[in-house]
Order: structure tokens, then sequence, then C-alpha cells
């Protein structure tokens, strides 16, 4: 494999990608934590002097023995993975509805985002996920539920601006202050 780069860096990516797709054994494939670590280590150099190109046909070559001989140890370690990252995708997708069931049945109390399960007698709520919370549209009705109309909100804007500390003046004289500076540099 060729890999011709102007930033070394890519190429260090493009290799290192590559071979953790070959050489993708785990830690429980081994029989003992010096076992893994060596494996590590025999990657890492491998990795190394194909970046550095230092005898890139040996590598090659031993790469696709590699390859040859655990043809379907690699297949079983990629499916695995994939596996793993569509658990992680689900999972990240947000929790199902949860049951609540004491005797192993299926029956039990569903329980939707944002509300308590709940638990056994004595026991703490379980908070189920975030509610989706509704985005406030500007112009609409405030929280006591008042229509605001332009001069309410432009009041309300003018008010909340000056508590920030900035003031209509302030801007007006440091408009004046960059527009001469930039006339005398």
């Amino acid at each position: 494999m060729v890999v011709s780069s102007i930033n070394p860096h890519n190429k260090e990516i493009v290799v290192r990608r590559r071979i953790a797709s070959i050489f993708n054994k785990r830690e429980d494939d081994f029989s003992s934590l010096e076992e893994y670590n060596d494996y590590l280590e025999e990657v890492e150099d491998m990795i190394f002097n194909l970046v550095a190109g230092d005898d890139v046909a040996a590598f090659e070559e031993k790469i696709a023995e590699y390859q040859n001989e655990n043809a379907d140890l690699i297949l079983i370690n990629q499916a695995r993975k994939a596996e793993e990252l569509a658990l992680a995708m689900a999972a990240s997708k947000g929790p199902p509805a949860q049951t609540d069931n004491t005797d192993g049945s299926s029956r039990g109390i569903s329980v939707g985002a944002g509300q308590y399960a709940p638990t056994t007698v004595g026991g703490q709520p379980r908070p189920i996920g975030i509610a989706p919370q509704t985005m406030p549209l500007r112009g609409g009705p405030d929280m006591h539920g008042y229509l605001e109309d332009e001069e309410t909100m432009r009041i309300r804007t003018e008010r909340a601006s000056r508590a920030a500390g900035w003031s209509i003046e302030f801007s007006k004289k440091r408009a004046f202050e960059e527009a001469f500076e930039s006339l005398c540099v």
C-alpha cells in the first residue's frame, strides 16, 4: 500500500485505520495481559515503520500473511465491533418506555419520557429521561398568558440590555472613537 500525502498526519491516520481493521484482536482473545501487550507493541511497531517508509514491502507481506491466516477471526471481530456500535447508537437515542414489574411478569406500568417511575414502598421515585421542553416563540404570549406587542417587546429588550451593562450612548461613543481612530491610522 502506498499512501502519498502532503500531510504526514493524514498518512498516519490512513495507515492506522487500515492496520486496525486487520489487526483487530482484543484483550479477551489472549490468555494473559502480557501476550496482549506484546501484540499491541508489534502492531504499533508495524504502524510506525509503515508511516516512516521503513521496509514497507516486508511489512506488507507480513500483513497479507496475517490476513490470510486469520481471515475468520478478523471477520468475527469486525462483526462484533459493528454490533457494539449498533447497540451504542440505539442506546444514545434514549431509553425505551420502562415497565416496572416486581414479579417478573410481562405486565407493568409504562412510563414515558420525563416522568417518574414508581418504586418500592418507602423508596425514592426514579426519573426516566427528559421530557420534551417547549421553546418560547418571540411575540407570543408571555409566561402569564399575555400577548406582547412590538412596543412591549422593545421596552423589555431595552431593559434587558441596560441590565447587562449596554447602552446606546456607550455604543455611539465607541463607534465614534473607532471611526476617528481609523482616520488617524
